[in-house]
Parts: structure tokens; sequence; C-alpha cells
């Protein structure tokens, strides 16, 4: 099937990847699962359906979508194609850039640090909780 076909539905996380939100399915499953998609005001599952004319409701670290689907497509393709699936809401896109904005001007007063963290410094950080062990 060629990425100009155009289908009645297609699985939530093929979606999600395919118009770009999320780098793999696998990511998209997780956000899923995790709360972090919401379409039409309810909690889904990664295999259920998206029709044009759907909203969904996007979690993606502290940026948050609200969307109208436009289109669906099983197949991922350039960015051009994938901006084409969905149509942000205005009210959507101002929070997000005023949310934008926010962390800029918070993130201006910060000094920032002249290099990377020697050994011992990355285990001061480590001890002090700031950064996952792994």
């Amino acid at each position: 099937m060629s990425m100009t076909e155009v289908r009645e539905s297609v699985r939530l996380d093929v979606w999600l990847w395919a118009a770009r939100f999320l780098k793999t399915r696998s990511l998209a499953k997780q956000a899923i699962e995790g709360g972090k998609i919401a379409l039409n005001g309810t909690r889904p599952k990664p295999a259920s359906g998206v029709h044009p004319g759907d909203r969904l409701h996007i979690v993606r670290g502290e940026e948050r979508f609200d969307i109208e689907v436009l289109g669906v497509s099983g197949a991922r393709g350039p960015a051009q194609i994938a901006q084409r699936l969905y149509r942000e809401t205005e009210a959507s896109r101002a929070a997000r850039e005023a949310a934008a904005e926010q962390r800029r001007l918070i993130g201006a007063d910060l000094a920032k640090p002249p290099g990377k963290p020697d050994k011992r410094a990355r285990r001061l950080i480590r001890a002090l909780g700031d950064i996952d062990a792994f």
C-alpha cells in the first residue's frame, strides 16, 4: 500500500508513528498504555482504530497537543506528508508556544556549566539523585 492511498482506519500506535509524534511503534504503544494519549476523551488501547475526525490529546514530555485527525496512514513517510494527517487546534498551539517561552525564560537565569562534569562530579551528582544511575 502506498502512502497516498487512503484507509478508513488504522491502529492508533501505527498512526502515531506514521504522523511522527513518536519515533517507534513500541514507544507509541508505551505512551498509550502509560496514559499519555487520549482518543476522543477516553483512554484507548494501542490497537484502537483511528478515523478521520477523531480528536487526540497527546502528552510528549512537557509538550501537550490537542489535534484533530484529518487522514490515516499506516506507513511512515516524509514529514510534509505526516503533517497533512492532522491539524492542531489554535488553543493547543498557543499554549504550547507559551509554555516553551516560559521554559526558555526560566532557563535564561541559569548559568551554563563550563564543561562536562568529571568522574568525581558525576559521582556526586548521582549521590544527590539528580541523575538516574543505571
